[in-house]
């Protein structure tokens, strides 16, 4: 027998299976095959990229050379071209904009072979710090609405290289499925004067079912509306609107955690892609109270076909309950 879920915040419906859970032994894990050729995140190939928007390296280190240990670039094949200026236009019933936005690389460590589940504490530290910095900066463009931070890990999940990185888009509007949130949790507020986030956080922790793993500031639970088998949120147990905002004292927290479930989820799923993605709010919020920023880790297990895209509804195999019991139990290396 199957459950029907529906999330408090968008409204979306999920069905879970519930009498005949699947677990890690029952996904097929596809593997990457290393592409061929001279990978152009690899320290002494930065002239393979656009020049550098960002960089950690010693102070000796040259510009665009090697000897850095986190650069941020341009894509050198963007969805968005930051030039130009933003237009809108009706075309009849439709509605078209320029394609005004950046899209960066964030290359996360100079050694091809790890990924961000390899890093330290610290190293993950400053990848996080990288997000926020390069977000701010990129709110101060006006004709820009919002910066979607996200990682495709592995080739399977989306991911164009072996060579782990992350992405940043800022974009001239707000994405539809953030909009949804956003009204979502300002129906909740107008209902009940609380953020849904927080209440949900608050009942995770009442409940304990579906918990992985927590820490001062952040908890990282399996979510009682899972779309996708071991689906992950990582939630600020404090209030906050915009991850940008957050102090360094909570990224040092963020950083911690996510170090964790990435390796709990490494350990469980073998190593499996995923993809991750940071919602936060608009660079310009209409209402602080309502929205809370979190993180969702989505594992590329299953695939999307005919009966959610017809239905907008999810069919999920493993309960987030069985799921959250599996990651919990992990032992990680130490």
């Amino acid at each position: 027998m199957s459950e029907l879920r529906r999330d408090p915040i968008t409204g979306r419906w999920t069905i879970i299976e519930t009498l005949e859970p699947s677990g890690p032994e029952v996904f097929e894990v596809e593997t990457d095959t290393p592409a061929g050729g001279t990978c152009p995140f690899c320290p002494g190939n930065e002239a393979m990229t656009p020049p550098e928007v960002y960089a950690l390296r010693p102070a000796v280190g040259a510009v665009d050379g090697p000897g850095w240990r986190l650069r941020v670039v341009p894509n050198k094949f963007p969805a968005l071209d930051a030039s130009g200026m933003l237009t809108r236009r009706g075309l009849g019933v439709f509605d078209q904009s320029s394609g005004v936005g950046v899209h960066e690389i964030i290359v996360e460590t100079p050694d091809h072979q790890r990924q961000l589940a390899d890093l330290s504490q610290e190293e993950l530290r400053q990848v996080i710090t990288s997000y926020q910095l390069r977000t701010q900066a990129l709110r101060a463009d006006a004709r820009l609405k919002y910066g979607l931070v996200f990682k495709n890990s592995g080739l399977v999940a989306g991911a164009t290289l072996t060579h782990s990185y992350s992405q940043l888009i800022a974009l001239p509007i707000v994405p539809k499925r953030v909009e949804e949130e956003l009204r979502g949790a300002e129906r909740y507020f107008e209902a009940r004067e609380r953020c849904v986030f927080c209440d949900i956080a608050s009942q995770e922790l009442l409940e304990d079912e579906r918990v992985v793993c927590e820490n001062r500031a952040f908890l990282a639970v399996c979510p009682y509306v899972s779309r996708f088998p071991f689906e992950m949120w990582v939630l600020p147990k404090e209030h906050l609107p915009e991850f940008a905002l957050a102090t360094q004292e909570t990224v040092t927290d963020f950083a911690r955690i996510v170090r964790e479930v990435l390796g709990r989820l490494r350990e469980a799923l073998k190593n499996a892609p995923y993809n991750f993605v940071i919602h936060t709010a608009p660079f310009q919020l209409r209402d602080p109270e309502t929205y809370h920023w979190h993180l969702e880790i989505i594992p590329a297990l299953t695939r999307v076909a005919g009966f959610e895209w017809g239905t907008g509804f999810y069919i999920n195999p493993t309960p987030p309950e069985y799921a959250a019991q599996i990651l919990r139990g992990v032992a990680l290396p130490v």
